[in-house]
């Protein structure tokens, strides 16, 4: 008897699981054509198993967020008491995150009057999913937002999902407990972290039943709509990759203005960190490239560099709340659902907090615990995610470059006017 593969020998994960899809969306319309043995039987299984996996998912929601943003806030607290320079990256960086927010909603809408969805093929796609959005009702006004911002019982709002109550509570105990004597505030972070360390444990447990998750929702869509969804996932990849070209082609301004610094000469320098971006999706991978280049083209100080880039890959990623609002407004538009208001102010206000957390966890990881609680909270199903997630695997290098440009810029604008060195004749 031969062997089983070794696992290394397998396709990544993203890989197997965007394969899982193209086979399950085949065998769905096959069966639609030509039957699917035993039936509603067969069917109603294969539905069962989908939402099984997906409910495994969704489980570890309210307690990943919740953990990761107290851990989070601890990390930018402790970061900001180490000097000056550490502050003032911290502060840019929540300037960038609050601009890039802005964008995120403006580009969104404005692709989708540009590029709508087509109503087949967005029809195909939700074919068999629920259209009962949670948290704000479509028509939910104004008041109705201010009041979820302080939820007046954290349990229950997480046990309602009320997400971004249980958010902004979350970020309240965090800073809070920045505050305690080191005796107190280790144990208490040391505890979240340990928390958030286990459902990602859970979560790696659940994606590696991924692929089997995927082809069980791929089949029940090809078997309501064939492949018919094919075409809308396809413009789903291009609208979100869109917003982030966007975005990524705005911080090049940023870097010229703010960080006096030639356009040509920023290019330069962020040109290889982007290629090593692009080839590993990795901002941890592309770190040495981005110290290397940031202070032998870009003028910035060693210690500067030494301090404000590894932060940036820990705390920072400017295009979280882009790709995931471009994500959220997408599925809104599938549904049908009038996004109010209430329902953006909820969405972007989530979406800032939400990123703080979720830097530094996989890809596949990061694409659900960061994009479900900003559904929930903008009243949006989460139940088209699964299939969405098939296909991340492209935006996700978009994700990457955005973020890997974003964090030179900062460097070189945090560094001053000045160059510390001159770099090379790049002046």
């Amino acid at each position: 008897m031969s062997a089983l593969p070794h696992p290394r020998f397998l396709p990544p994960l993203s890989i197997q699981v965007l394969l899982a899809l193209v086979i399950g969306l085949a065998a769905g319309a096959a069966a639609q054509s030509w039957g699917l043995p035993g039936g509603e039987a067969t069917a109603g299984g294969v539905a069962a198993l989908g939402a099984l996996w997906l409910n495994a998912l969704k489980m570890t929601i309210v307690p990943l967020v919740f953990s990761l943003l107290v851990t989070g806030i601890a990390s930018i607290a402790d970061a900001a008491r180490t000097g000056r320079l550490a502050a003032k990256a911290i502060l840019w960086f929540a300037i960038l995150i609050t601009a890039a927010t802005i964008y995120a909603v403006l580009a969104s809408f404005g692709l989708h009057q540009l590029w709508p969805i087509d109503p087949q093929g967005g029809a195909a796609l939700i074919a068999g999913a629920p259209t009962t959005p949670e948290g704000l009702s479509s028509g939910a006004p104004f008041s109705d937002f201010v009041k979820t911002i302080a939820p007046a019982n954290p349990i229950r709002a997480a046990a309602d999902d009320a997400i971004l109550g249980l958010v902004v509570f979350a970020v309240f105990f965090g800073f809070a407990a920045s505050r305690l004597p080191e005796r107190q505030r280790l144990p208490l972070v040391g505890f979240f972290g340990a928390v958030a360390e286990t459902m990602i444990i859970i979560v790696r447990w659940v994606l590696l039943a991924a692929p089997l998750g995927v082809f069980a929702l791929g089949l029940g869509v090809g078997l309501s709509a064939g492949v018919g969804a094919a075409g809308t996932l396809a413009h789903y990849v291009a609208l979100v990759v869109l917003a982030q070209v966007g975005l990524i082609i705005l911080i090049y301004p940023v870097a010229v203005v703010f960080g006096k610094v030639s356009l040509a000469r920023f290019a330069r320098a962020a040109a290889p960190a982007q290629v090593v971006a692009f080839s590993t999706q990795s901002s941890l991978a592309s770190l040495p490239v981005m110290v290397e280049r940031a202070v032998d083209f870009l003028g910035v100080a060693r210690p500067t560099a030494g301090l404000v880039l590894p932060l940036a890959v820990a705390l920072f990623r400017i295009t979280s709340p882009v790709a995931n609002l471009a994500v959220v407004i997408y599925c809104a538009q599938l549904f049908g659902i009038e996004m109010s208001t209430a329902h953006i102010l909820a969405g972007m206000l989530t979406a800032i907090l939400v990123s703080i957390g979720s830097v530094g966890l996989p890809g596949q990881i990061s694409f659900f615990v960061s994009i479900a609680p900003i559904c929930v909270a903008m009243g949006v199903p989460v139940e088209v995610l699964p299939l969405l997630l098939a296909v991340e695997v492209i935006p996700d290098i978009f994700r990457t470059v955005g973020n890997v440009t974003a964090d030179l810029a900062v460097a070189r604008i945090v560094q001053g006017g000045d160059d510390a060195v001159e770099a090379g004749g790049e002046i």
